[in-house]
């Protein structure tokens, strides 16, 4: 069984001096938990910040890349810089880059594969919106986006499963529901990746707390939690981590 991973996704919040200071409080107050790794997804302007300041044992990434090597695409970040800065994740196919600015599963596919052929581990993520769900038609919309996010990507990736109706909202999905798109998650990629599939952590995304870590966490087929909101507060964080013990 891997690892749990704790993925905290900043989203656009935190300038480098409030990154210093989180890292600075995070660095006295975190203790590792055996079985589970922490790591942030913060804005690019932070990572550096947090090269130099993160406490020994957590890992960092950005939350997005470019489907591009390098070339004249004014703005964007390629997983080269980023691994040249030491970052060991990068987020792809969020709910919010698909949603406003209009990511396709392709692009998806693209951006992981660039990660992947730089030495980062891409955190693929996919969800449905509420109508979909209302539907019944959640597991089969989940399973089609993710099976178009990972083509052409390799076995060396996280998935993680955003509800997109309990993201920043406080509504949250049930442990129970967060298993059962684990557990067909889990399925998919035992049919891409046969034994590989073994060591894919499938995590859970949506208004993801200290008091409810646990439980969600607790289910066999989720393998940790992408984290907005809570992310925010070294407290929340220490919270959750703890909750995981």
């Amino acid at each position: 069984m891997p690892n749990t991973l704790l993925a905290l996704n900043w989203k656009m919040n935190k300038t480098p001096s409030e990154a210093r200071s989180w890292a600075e409080e995070l660095k006295g107050k975190y203790a590792p938990v055996d079985g589970v790794e922490l790591a942030v997804m913060a804005p690019a302007l932070d990572l550096s910040t947090l090269v130099a300041n993160l406490p020994a044992g957590v890992s960092f990434g950005a939350q997005d890349v470019s489907e591009h090597e390098a070339g004249a695409y004014t703005g964007e970040i390629s997983a080269s810089m980023l691994g040249d800065i030491g970052a060991a994740y990068v987020v792809v196919g969020h709910s919010e880059r698909r949603d406003y600015h209009h990511e396709t599963d392709a692009q998806v596919a693209k951006k992981a594969q660039q990660a992947q052929a730089n030495g980062l581990v891409p955190i693929v993520c996919v969800g449905e919106k509420l109508d979909v769900r209302e539907k019944g038609e959640h597991v089969a919309y989940t399973l089609a986006q993710l099976k178009g996010s990972l083509s052409g990507v390799g076995a060396a990736v996280v998935v993680a499963y955003e509800p997109v109706w309990a993201i920043g909202t406080g509504k949250t999905a049930t442990a129970d529901d967060a298993e059962e798109m684990g557990a067909a998650i889990h399925d998919l990629l035992a049919e891409q990746y046969g034994d590989k599939a073994a060591d894919i952590r499938v995590l859970y995304g949506g208004s993801v707390k200290p008091d409810n870590i646990a439980l969600i966490c607790g289910k066999p087929h989720v393998n940790g939690a992408l984290v907005g909101g809570a992310s925010l507060k070294v407290a929340d964080v220490i919270g959750m981590n703890d909750a995981l013990k």
